[in-house]
């Protein structure tokens, strides 16, 4: 994947867009968000934040438990920084799937889970996760949001 589709205007957007999932951000936002327009539902935007966060610490715990080290393949450098050297299993794959599972008790769950999946196989076409980082993050995070909702 990343070998045969890196042209400079395709990398800069997969990177921005991954940049949204960094510790969570996008998800905690629009949990937030979310709870301050949605009045009835505030409580519950809130508490699904909560369990987003609490997902991105339990990815955290295990990556500095498992300390498996990024991909490094030759000729095909990482095309964004990340904050450690750790890839598994992924965050932005956890907090997203945790969030598409919490949050799709209140909005439609469709757009939801794509953009999980988008921001999970962005990781993989940055050259800082393998397939089985973001596979086992989207479970852990099904499984935190499951447990949540």
């Amino acid at each position: 994947m990343r070998s045969a589709a890196r042209p400079p205007a395709a990398v800069g957007v997969v990177r921005s867009f991954s940049l949204l999932g960094e510790h969570a951000a996008v998800w905690l936002a629009l949990g937030a968000v979310a709870g301050v327009v949605d009045p009835p539902h505030r409580a519950r935007w809130w508490r699904g934040a909560r369990t987003v966060g609490t997902a991105y610490l339990i990815n955290t715990a295990l990556k500095s438990v498992v300390r498996r080290k990024r991909p490094a393949l030759e000729g095909l450098p990482a095309l964004i920084a990340t904050p450690t050297m750790l890839s598994f299993p992924s965050a932005h794959a956890s907090s997203s799937f945790a969030a598409a599972r919490v949050y799709s008790a209140l909005a439609p769950g469709a757009p939801l889970y794509a953009a999980a999946g988008a921001m999970a196989l962005s990781r993989v076409y940055l050259g800082v996760h393998y397939p089985s980082d973001i596979v086992a993050g989207a479970l852990l995070g099904t499984a935190i949001g499951s447990a949540a909702r």
